[in-house]
């Protein structure tokens, strides 16, 4: 080809057209983003824990968008439901999935969560006597083709059982191209399990376990990379908690 100075402009045109709309975006998800960490719904308890989880850093690295259908995987008490549901509140669609009764209870019912939906309300958790993990009994998540599944320090609760269906699920719902993004406290690679390290797990096993439900892995991220966790302590421990190191790993469901 030769390149012309029309044909010049036509690709410098293109790029800043294109670099034009990524920043758009970009600008818009801090905006939505920064409007729901400052929500009167926020507690002072969830506040604290901004500059330790950096939310938006964490969810601009893994592409979320304010119009995007997206599943939250075991939402806990909801800390990140607060920001993810009046994000995608306008223009996409929140979904809490698996122990979502607490959050649907919680907040459904406030401002800004009138379109928040609960599914595969009949997965059912549970720990054998003595186990220390839980096992996962979910036949789908009740969504299909949606843009995101995430799940936040989830992944740990598990054993390989729950684990691995909770993968094989979130594979099925995700459209081709969608994104599982997952994060959790780091475990020291085939390092036995024991008291210290029962809520931490060995991001190797997770990637290994994760590709074997069919994603591929797109990104690694170090935001949540705490040299100064040797990894030793229950992330409980007065040492640790609130500092913890913790994997950060985006993959896609292939296309």
């Amino acid at each position: 080809m030769i390149l012309t100075h029309r044909t010049l402009s036509i690709f410098t045109a293109a790029s800043l057209l294109i670099s034009g709309s990524a920043f758009s975006a970009e600008s818009t998800l801090k905006e939505k983003v920064q409007a729901a960490m400052a929500s009167d719904i926020r507690q002072t308890s969830d506040t604290e824990r901004d500059e330790n989880r950096k939310p938006l850093e964490t969810l601009s690295f893994f592409g979320l968008q304010p119009d995007m259908r997206i599943v939250e995987l075991i939402p806990g008490g909801g800390w990140y439901t607060k920001i993810l549901a009046p994000v995608v509140a306008d223009k996409g669609q929140y979904y809490a999935a698996i122990g979502s009764g607490r959050v649907a209870e919680r907040l459904f019912n406030q401002p800004g969560f009138e379109k928040a939906k609960t599914t595969a309300e009949d997965a059912r958790l549970w720990r054998e006597d003595g186990a220390r993990f839980y096992s996962l009994d979910v036949d789908s998540l009740g969504v299909s083709d949606v843009d995101m599944v995430l799940t936040f320090r989830n992944y740990h609760n598990f054993n390989e059982q729950g684990r691995r269906k909770m993968n094989e699920v979130a594979f099925a719902a995700l459209k081709p191209g969608g994104i599982y993004a997952v994060v959790d406290h780091t475990a020291r690679h085939n390092e036995p399990a024991s008291n210290a390290n029962r809520r931490r797990i060995d991001p190797v096993m997770a990637i290994h376990e994760i590709q074997q439900a069919g994603f591929e892995l797109v990104d690694v991220s170090d935001l949540h990379y705490r040299e100064d966790d040797e990894l030793r302590y229950e992330v409980g421990a007065k040492s640790v908690t609130g500092n913890t190191d913790r994997w950060t790993l985006k993959f896609k469901k292939p296309e």
